[in-house]
């Protein structure tokens, strides 16, 4: 990849009745954390991104899953890019920047790990965290080759495409396969929904974009899709009209060249 690319690169960061148990506790055991003091309408967290998907989709998608509405602020202009740079609201000149809870946020990965810790979808223990991490840390290896793949040229995006789906049927699909196999759950950790079966969802659906039949030999990934695609929160997500952005496109891929100038 050529250097400016990289720079560029690294600048983007139904259900059963078993399954809707889970989550009801899921959502019931969020606590005080999320919820402000009586008579105090709490801000909604807001979000600071280009018009797309790029590394702040998988914050959106954790924000939905959680129930949690949330604004949006697109940046179009370098101009916006360079006042956020000179309010001093990027750490390391970067976006994804989430607003929350009286913090500016940014590296993607700090801000999915809070978000977890804070909506009760991280685990009931640091066993659990750490398993959550890890598939986490999976499907966004496999969902980084696929943004990326929009900025190469034509023949190369092509070939890019093939070999994604190639990965993803046999380094990162058999994986999830086999742990639900093992262990014979509803959810990949501690049969309880989780930051990792968002995220493993949303890595599902984006492979599929590229390949329709790739879940074709995954008949337990299969169900899995099926089972958290009708969670509630989920659900609402994927309808048309939601903040859920589409496959990026070349607008996309020319407002990002603009504003991070590579």
């Amino acid at each position: 990849m050529p250097p400016a690319l990289c720079q560029g690169a690294n600048r983007l960061e139904t259900a059963s009745g078993h399954v809707a148990a889970h989550l009801a506790y899921s959502l019931s055991s969020l606590g005080d954390l999320g919820n402000p003091a009586p008579g105090v309408m709490a801000a909604k967290p807001k979000l600071w991104y280009f018009p797309g998907r790029g590394r702040m989709e998988s914050i959106r998608w954790l924000l939905a899953a959680a129930g949690v509405e949330f604004e949006e602020e697109f940046l179009e202009t370098r101009e916006q890019y360079e006042k956020l740079q000179k309010d001093g609201r990027l750490l390391f000149g970067q976006v994804p920047l989430v607003e929350i809870d009286g913090m500016m946020l940014t590296q993607t990965r700090a801000i999915l790990s809070y978000l977890a810790a804070k909506y009760n979808l991280y685990g009931k223990d640091l066993k659990e965290t750490v398993r959550i991490n890890m598939y986490a840390d999976g499907t966004q290896d496999l969902m980084a080759m696929i943004m990326m793949a929009a900025f190469k040229p034509p023949k190369e995006k092509e070939e890019n495409i093939a070999l994604i789906v190639t990965k993803a049927k046999t380094r990162y699909f058999p994986v999830f396969e086999k742990i639900l196999k093992d262990h014979g759950e509803d959810f990949l950790v501690g049969n309880k929904f989780s930051w990792a079966d968002v995220q493993l969802l949303e890595a599902i659906l984006m492979v599929e974009e590229l390949n329709a039949s790739v879940l074709s030999d995954f008949p337990l990934l299969k169900a899995f899709k099926a089972r958290i695609s009708n969670i509630p929160t989920i659900k609402k997500f994927l309808q048309p009209g939601s903040q859920r952005k589409p496959p990026a496109d070349s607008r996309y891929v020319d407002v990002v060249r603009r504003v991070l100038q590579f």
